[in-house]
């Protein structure tokens, strides 16, 4: 069925991206020493936020491209080198990066709270970058654009099988973020790298797979000779 077909591929693009997991233990570093239930209240603004702000991608992806000008087989192709790129960095990071931003973490938990500066920060930086950052904008883009042009009924099942992952992806943001700090202390940091590399080969996998739909379609309109 399309709609499942599109989430699970929404879905496998979009969890390495925003990676609830690994971005938790982000997460305690910057609101630090908090209470349980401020952690809570943050991981539902979060959620909330970063559906409405996906959704808005898709549903005004495909225009933004139509204004510009910008063919489908390009999106796919510059998403795709760019996701790519992401999960080959991700994947090539280095150990002591990862040992420099527990340290990092360990700092900021260290930290005095305001409960209402955290909330003022519920969108940015909290849900944009940190959560859904321009490598999350770029891949929703590339999703929309290429279940867009294929019919009114295709077009609805597609962006309803988007939405949902985003809808699910947002859940488990804020199940990761809300326990946060019993998260921290059940994961090690070295284990969750090591979780972050095999997704992020994946993610690879997906970069390069939608680069080639894009660049195949590219090469079959070239006149050779």
């Amino acid at each position: 069925m399309l709609v499942w077909s599109t989430f699970w591929l929404a879905f496998s693009a979009l969890l390495p991206l925003i990676n609830p997991l690994g971005t938790a233990l982000v997460f305690v570093g910057l609101v630090g020493d908090a209470p349980a239930e401020v952690y809570k209240k943050l991981a539902r603004k979060i959620a909330v936020n970063n559906v409405i702000f996906l959704a808005i991608i898709e549903v005004l992806g495909s225009a933004i491209l139509d204004f510009f000008g910008i063919s489908l087989p390009i999106v796919q192709l510059s998403g795709g080198i760019v996701i790519a790129a992401i999960g080959w960095g991700v994947l090539n990071e280095k150990d002591e990066r990862a040992a420099e931003n527990s340290e990092a973490q360990k700092v900021c938990m260290e930290m005095t709270v305001n409960e209402k500066a955290l909330e003022d920060k519920a969108f940015y930086p909290f849900t944009f970058p940190v959560t859904s950052g321009p490598g999350t904008l770029v891949a929703m883009l590339t999703l929309t654009a290429r279940i867009s042009e294929r019919g009114l009924k295709v077009e609805v099942l597609g962006h309803a099988g988007v939405f949902a992952a985003v809808l699910v992806l947002s859940a488990l943001v804020y199940v990761c973020y809300g326990y946060a700090p019993r998260i921290t202390k059940a994961i090690s940091p070295s284990t969750a790298h090591g979780i972050l590399r095999v997704v992020a080969f994946i993610l690879l996998c997906i970069g390069v797979q939608i680069a080639w739909n894009g660049l195949s379609v590219l090469l079959g309109s070239v006149k050779w000779g």
